[in-house]
């Protein structure tokens, strides 16, 4: 309670200014065609230096930014994704705040799309814990990597096969299998949609991100991954004087997003340098809410 107390203190949550009542935000929320969640990775030089806990970051999520929806990083807390006593706080600490468990994007487990049959079976296998972990927490996804070697007809094929063996283990825990452009092959928006296609299950899609086509047109990509969206992920990096991303028109990529009619969470993911992370999450915050009524 001490240590629970200190933080709290730290990250200036004691002032009730800062605050934003959780009732308001929920009906807020009930009238736009979207929810907006924080995705954990816009907090992760606060993370990795120590001054944040994943256990803290449902709290401060709610308390800090007004935001009620929250998605994790599998790295924040690698070692616990088998530790049902860790978890047990971790959902409760949710509860406790409003926080909707959103999703746990999964780095590191291996790739998808690995060449060597052994060590795809092994990074199918190492996915089942996370799919486990993200249940008990009730998110509803996990964010995968459509990663490997080779040429793109022949990552597809492993990829397509690790998605369909990773959705029929999820589908009996009620878990989407999305994944995200996220370099590579999979920042094709054609490719990756194609991958979606050929998987044909309703608990494996997309999360379209924003910033991450580098090669391929954004728009394009968002455009092609949105019939399989299961989730948005609003990547930013700079603001000017009137609050516009510098590199993504947010106008155009929302009526992307709202065309396709979806409904959901669009996660703010702030990876900027020029604003603290704090005031980044709170410029695309800002940004997005422009758009709940568009």
């Amino acid at each position: 309670m001490n240590s629970r107390r200190n933080f709290l203190k730290h990250v200036g949550l004691a002032t009730a200014g800062f605050a934003l009542a959780p009732s308001l935000d929920v009906f807020a929320a009930k009238k736009s065609w979207f929810d907006i969640s924080l995705a954990q990775w816009s907090l992760h030089k606060t993370l990795f230096k120590g001054d944040l806990k994943n256990i803290d970051f449902p709290e401060l999520a709610a308390k800090k930014f007004g935001i009620y929806g929250v998605e994790y990083v599998n790295q924040f807390f690698k070692d616990k994704a088998q530790d049902m006593s860790y978890l047990k706080d971790l959902k409760n600490r949710a509860k406790d705040n409003g926080v909707t468990n959103v999703l746990i994007m999964i780095d590191g487990e291996g790739n998808l799309g690995d060449a060597e049959n052994a060590k795809r079976m092994s990074a199918i296998e190492n996915h089942h814990k996370w799919i486990d972990a993200a249940a008990f927490l009730g998110c509803k996804a996990i964010r995968v990597n459509a990663a490997g070697k080779g040429t793109p007809d022949e990552v597809k094929g492993r990829v397509v096969e690790s998605l369909s063996s990773l959705a029929d283990y999820g589908k009996k825990a009620k878990i989407n299998i999305i994944v995200e452009n996220h370099g590579g092959i999979s920042s094709h928006g054609d490719w990756l949609s194609d991958v979606l296609k050929t998987v044909n299950k309703k608990n494996c899609g997309s999360l379209p991100d924003f910033g991450n086509f580098y090669e391929y047109d954004r728009y394009q990509g968002v455009q092609d991954l949105m019939p399989f969206a299961k989730g948005v992920s609003a990547k930013t990096h700079d603001f000017d004087a009137s609050g516009n991303e510098t590199q993504i028109d947010y106008e155009r990529m929302m009526k992307i997003v709202k065309n396709s009619g979806f409904k959901g969470f669009v996660g703010i993911e702030y990876e900027g340098s020029k604003l603290s992370e704090e005031e980044g999450i709170l410029a695309t915050k800002k940004l997005l809410e422009r758009f709940k009524t568009l």
